[in-house]
């Protein structure tokens, strides 16, 4: 009898477990009704409170106002948290979901995992992970009035969220006392992901909504930068795209990304491109290399060292201020422009290098340039070991 009582036993939770599954596979559905429902009231009402705010011109109104926008966007942001989890974790959970949820499931662990380590950057992902869903559910079901009505409150909520994830990696990197180099570069590859994500998603509908007028300075970067975009990309094209980014960045993230931080991400830049140029061993390869190389020092010293106003050391600011002078100069002339100017990026890098032994094959290929434009000579010098003569050359 015992034996056939647990025998009953296995067989009812085994039916009972077969009618939860059935039930809940029933359930789903009506529970993406109800969530999807009020997803679409919370949005209007944020939408609705947005534009309120957008065209309001009473400046006493403007508080009470911004208070009632933030109160529905939080609302708005709580219903689409809610359809993760009671609808698309459950659709997952039964294999009744479709590749875009689950990939969603999937982004929204990623996001929830960042809560113990990294919380301001979890607070912001999470508001840019839940926006982005609702956004592209609305423009897979071909919603084109929702998403036109849509796109502004998007824009304008997706600019400073991402202004918010950049100032929170420039943080980071300031902070002297945060981990090794590993860290670091986790770090650069973060705020380079994050421009590119910015340019590639946000950037367009601002263009849209907003022309083009007020973007004229960065138009030839962006142009650049969306050639970029498609295809696979080897090194060389990776640097030349993550400069055009923090060519941009200088307009467009001035205080979320400072100059300090900016500083670092081309002193990064540079360190690569130099690698690369060591490490080609491709005749046509290692041109390209150095052509980008010198492009990146002209960058990095036009766009950023020439604003500097704040400098550590001051021997260092006298001594760009001599470098500076010579740069104006040069791009007055008519000949030989780009020559002169190579040459003095050469110099100039060779100051800041020569102490350091681990750029040894840099410097050696530098001086080799040197050579070739006649601003260093050879000497043949010998010396005597044992009984025999070495010849070697020297270069002063």
């Amino acid at each position: 009898m015992e034996e056939r009582g647990l025998r009953v036993a296995r067989t009812d939770k085994a039916f009972f477990s077969k009618i939860s599954t059935t039930i809940s596979k029933l359930l789903i559905p009506t529970k993406i009704g109800i969530n999807g429902m009020l997803i679409t009231l919370k949005r209007n009402n944020v939408l609705k409170n947005y534009e309120t705010c957008t065209n309001n011109e009473e400046q006493e109104k403007d508080e009470i106002l911004q208070k009632k926008y933030e109160d529905a966007f939080i609302l708005y942001l709580e219903s689409i948290d809610k359809y993760v989890m009671d609808s698309i974790y459950k659709k997952v959970k039964s294999r009744t979901a479709t590749a875009f949820e689950e990939d969603a499931l999937s982004r929204y662990y990623a996001v929830i995992h960042l809560k113990e380590t990294e919380y301001l950057e979890y607070k912001y992902r999470k508001q840019k992970y839940l926006l982005d869903l609702d956004y592209m559910s609305l423009k897979n079901e071909n919603k084109t009035k929702q998403v036109s009505k849509y796109n502004s409150f998007y824009a304008s909520k997706m600019n400073g969220i991402y202004k918010g994830i950049l100032k929170n990696y420039s943080v980071q990197l300031a902070d002297k006392m945060s981990a090794g180099k590993l860290d670091r570069s986790e770090i650069y590859d973060n705020i380079f992901e994050t421009l590119e994500d910015y340019i590639a998603n946000i950037l367009p509908i601002k263009l849209e909504l907003e022309g083009k007028e007020g973007y004229e300075e960065i138009s030839a970067e962006y142009e650049k930068i969306d050639s970029f975009l498609a295809g696979k990309l080897d090194t060389r094209d990776q640097i030349e795209k993550k400069m055009y980014l923090l060519a941009v960045s200088r307009k467009l993230f001035t205080h979320s990304l400072p100059l300090v931080v900016a500083e670092q991400c081309y002193e990064k830049l540079l360190e690569e491109a130099r690698i690369l140029l060591t490490e080609s061993k491709i005749e046509n390869k290692k041109e390209k290399a150095y052509e980008l190389l010198i492009k990146l020092i002209e960058e990095y010293n036009v766009r950023l060292l020439s604003t500097k106003i704040y400098w550590e050391n001051q021997s260092d600011r006298e001594e760009y201020k001599k470098f500076w002078e010579e740069y104006k100069k040069i791009e007055k002339e008519e000949e030989d422009k780009q020559t002169k100017k190579e040459i003095l990026f050469i110099k100039n890098e060779l100051k800041h290098l020569e102490n350091n032994k681990q750029n040894k094959n840099i410097i050696r290929l530098y001086k080799d340039k040197l050579v070739e434009y006649g601003e260093l000579k050879l000497l043949k010098n010998t010396y005597k070991t044992g009984k025999k003569y070495i010849k070697r050359a020297v270069r002063v």
